[in-house]
């Protein structure tokens, strides 16, 4: 069977593929950088240069694939989830991973997206999966200037919780879906092993790198302006205040056994994220 991988040297996409080189599977990836793939992968990954925006390179791509694990970010979600779907459904391809969102189930301007890109995979006909992780942990390296400039995290969530997830547990997860028929046609909702908030998050980094942090609630009017600062539109600054505002209102904070019963072990834990990225933190 030929597996094929996009978003493969992202974070999640390219844990995917190291997990299916480490089975003896070479998988196909579709990069926009070959360089960066070689770097990463060398011979293991048959890879492909192009984008999901282009027909053509995503169909040379998409040609003669089993499983197809789509990773799609930003605004144009639904549109190009909808064209990989409708390529995979001409191409033959058995079936679609999809790496989505937990946000999906709140009906957040994040989840929108990915809730629209199922529902084109679904009305395709093409058999899915979908995996929907909460909040990545690797989010929290946003963190890392200011606890290293102040040793201060500033977050308009308050006490709301967060059961942030391990990439690596995500990974495994998505290949799991991959490799295995008997998750067809299924939702897989993931977390981490229990609900934090950003204030514990904030103690737990601290512990790791052996300094006291501190921890700052603001308002979603200073969350919006700190985010425009670096942000791409206001649509996308309004997107993540409305995330860190449900947060805050405890709409994100349940948790799930999904990790436990698929690996058959419990979720990695913020402190053992934590250690293995300390240095981002520190000076």
């Amino acid at each position: 069977m030929k597996y094929l991988i996009t978003g493969a040297t992202g974070d999640v996409g390219a844990r995917v593929v190291r997990q299916l080189m480490t089975r003896n599977i070479r998988p196909r990836i579709l990069v926009r950088n070959a360089e960066k793939a070689h770097a990463l992968f060398r011979q293991a990954a048959e890879i492909y240069v192009g984008d999901l925006r282009d027909l053509a390179t995503t169909r040379s791509a998409i040609k003669g694939v089993h499983t197809l694990f789509l990773v799609n970010v930003g605004p144009e979600i639904p549109q190009r989830d909808e064209v990989a779907a409708i390529i995979a459904r001409e191409e033959g391809v058995r079936r679609i991973v999809k790496l989505s969102s937990l946000d999906v189930e709140q009906g957040l301007a994040i989840g929108a997206r990915h809730e629209k890109g199922e529902a084109a995979i679904r009305a395709s006909g093409v058999a899915f999966t979908f995996v929907r992780p909460t909040g990545f942990m690797t989010n929290l390296l946003a963190w890392a200037h200011s606890i290293k400039t102040e040793g201060v995290v500033r977050s308009s969530t308050g006490d709301g919780g967060r059961p942030f997830i391990h990439s690596d547990d995500i990974a495994a997860v998505s290949v799991a879906a991959m490799l295995d028929e008997a998750y067809t046609d299924r939702v897989l909702s993931i977390t981490g092993p229990k609900s934090l908030s950003f204030a514990d998050a904030t103690q737990i980094i601290g512990h790791a790198i052996r300094n006291t942090l501190l921890y700052q609630t603001i308002s979603d009017q200073e969350a919006a302006e700190r985010y425009s600062r670096f942000s791409g539109s206001p649509e996308e600054t309004e997107a993540h205040v409305s995330l860190w505002r449900a947060i805050r209102e405890g709409r994100l904070a349940a948790t799930t056994n999904g990790v436990e019963q698929i690996l058959g072990r419990m979720p990695i834990s913020l402190e053992q994220w934590s250690r293995e990225n300390a240095h981002y933190f520190q000076s």
